[in-house]
């Protein structure tokens, strides 16, 4: 084992979605500040190779293959892995974890600098009042440290660093944002948000909030950053820096600084505590392409390795005063795992505007904000709610490439757009179940003798009863909106699936049920910050991204502070 010399400000553990935030604004405040990326290095357009590419350019036209499911199986589950974007995704056989027989469990993983940052779907929302006040109200986790009024300055802050297109629209369950021009619905769209304006009190469509620049800040050219193109690929990497990744926006910030270091292949396996002073004093890190084992060491400690990234750290991480994990007295590690449920909706078919078409790819379709259970007297059979996300579009002549027919008429018509389909589909927050959980598996490692996870996740009666109510509520809009051939749907649901895994470190008031305060500090170890996803005391059902964001500046705020106080 190697003790690296150089004592760093702050060591980010992780370079995606929080990991760039907190790269970002250690740097910028003047702090030397050593990012560990487990994945590989990549550069920005260069390592982009699936980008501008057309699907003849691929050996399976950017299909997946039944040799790539079985080479894959757990990643390929993903929507945006294709032969195009495989690079983007972790090796299933380089990361191996365990769920429980009954339990299954979805992990998907990036693999390089940047992480999942490079493959979001982009979705880009608030949390409201209702969901920090939730726990607390009907009682299930632990209440919330903070409030809507605490982060929402700091929403503003990354809000206008991202580059977010939107609309605003008043709703207090969806609050609006600093947003950048939103992106134009199509007729189809445009008639259905009327009509279910002119029948619903309690629901409205809307273009989906999204993290692509439609007009670009001065902030944002500088970063070489320019307008989103419309070409909706953005899963292979986008040159045009045009939708936000920590690659495209933290980390250059970051870079310019002089303030950076930041290593790849760095598999973070533990921290380091020191006794004597109740600190952690760095982290034990293996190198994935040598073997080489480094200590690194700094001041101050942010974990941002993904959920399951983090919890898989401090549970590992074990001390002679912390034999069960560090930063774990109050036996709560590792517990209220989540994810959203979806794949529960309705799909149909518009026969009007039959002469009307669109331009472009938009890279976002709409969304229905949560109008279940907004009030205190809950209406519905279940807690919490869900909204909607979805698109409509033609069928293009791929989709018609299965009907028969031969000749000139044949082909003719298969150059004219097919009729106006849309799929909504439900995204629904699961309550904070502490016996949702993730362990370290007592007998199995990875290739690197690091425990795996093993996890013991299911969705419980609360969303079972949601989906159906998911279900009919879709059915009802599009009938409402004029649709035709409404086919429900239901697939099962697995944990993982939605990529929106939150919990195990959570935030809460009381050391002895949380093991975060409202700073995402450690309340055992006070120079150790948690920030990614394992810090989210619950899980609402918006898209999760934006709040992680705001969460990292607003705790490295309070992390210099402390610092510059002397304090940590």
């Amino acid at each position: 084992m190697t003790d690296n010399p150089q004592l760093f400000d702050a060591i980010v553990v992780g370079s995606g979605m929080s990991g760039g935030w907190a790269a970002k604004e250690f740097c910028e405040k003047g702090f030397k500040t050593l990012v560990l990326e487990r994945g590989r290095n990549i550069e920005a357009g260069t390592d982009y190779v699936g980008e501008n590419s057309a699907p003849w350019d691929h050996k399976f036209r950017d299909q997946l293959t039944p040799k790539m499911k079985v080479k894959n199986p757990i990643q390929t589950n993903c929507y945006a892995y294709k032969e195009s974007t495989e690079q983007f995704f972790a090796k299933d056989s380089e990361n191996p974890y365990s769920h429980e027989d009954d339990k299954p469990f979805i992990w998907i993983r990036g693999d390089q600098v940047g992480g999942k940052s490079l493959l979001w779907a982009r979705q880009t929302y608030r949390w409201s009042e209702l969901d920090f006040e939730a726990n607390k109200k009907d009682g299930h986790g632990v209440d919330w440290p903070i409030r809507y009024k605490d982060i929402a300055p700091w929403y503003d802050y990354v809000e206008r660093f991202v580059g977010v297109s939107g609309s605003k629209e008043g709703l207090s369950q969806l609050p609006d944002g600093e947003f950048q021009p939103p992106m134009e619905m199509n007729c189809v769209e445009k008639d259905m948000k009327e009509k279910i304006d002119n029948h619903f009190d309690d629901r409205t469509l809307i273009i989906g909030r999204t993290a692509h620049l439609t007009e670009p800040t001065q902030e944002q050219l500088s970063l070489g950053r320019g307008k989103c193109q419309f070409r909706n690929q953005c899963q292979r990497g986008c040159s045009f820096g045009a939708y936000f990744s920590s690659v495209s926006a933290t980390l250059p910030a970051a870079k310019r600084t002089g303030n950076l270091t930041l290593i790849s292949d760095a598999h973070v396996t533990s921290i380091i505590y020191d006794e004597e002073s109740g600190k952690a004093s760095g982290v034990q890190v293996i190198n994935r392409k040598t073997n080489e084992r480094t200590i690194y060491n700094a001041k101050v400690i942010f974990l941002c390795a993904s959920t399951l990234g983090t919890n898989q750290i401090l549970l590992n991480s074990k001390s002679a005063s912390m034999p069960n994990g560090i930063v774990n007295s109050s036996g709560t590690l590792g517990h209220y795992i989540m994810d959203h449920h979806m794949r529960a909706g309705a799909r149909g078919i518009h026969l009007g505007f039959q002469d009307k078409y669109y331009k472009g790819r938009r890279p976002t379709g709409l969304y229905i904000p949560r109008f279940r259970n907004l009030n205190d007297d809950n209406e519905q059979d279940y807690l919490r709610g869900f909204g909607y996300q979805g698109s409509i579009s033609r069928a293009l002549w791929p989709e018609q490439g299965e009907n028969k027919g031969i000749g000139a008429s044949f082909k003719e018509e298969m150059r004219k757009p097919g009729p106006w389909n849309m799929t909504l589909y439900g995204f629904g927050e699961t309550l904070p179940y502490k016996e949702n959980r993730v362990t370290l598996h007592p007998t199995k490692t990875d290739k690197w003798d690091v425990p795996q996870v093993h996890l013991d996740v299911g969705f419980s009666e609360n969303e079972l009863k949601m989906r159906k109510d998911m279900v009919a509520s879709a059915m009802e809009i599009m009938r409402v909106a004029g649709f035709i051939d409404i086919e429900p749907m239901d697939r099962d649901g697995v944990p993982g699936m939605v990529i929106h895994e939150m919990g195990g470190a959570v935030m809460g008031r009381d050391p002895k049920t949380s093991i975060l305060n409202s700073h995402n500090q450690c309340h055992d170890v006070p120079n150790i910050f948690v920030t990614d996803g394992a810090a989210m005391a619950s899980s609402a059902c918006q898209n999760p991204s934006l709040t992680y964001m705001a969460l990292t500046a607003r705790a490295v705020d309070f992390a210099v502070t402390q610092m510059k106080a002397g304090l940590l």
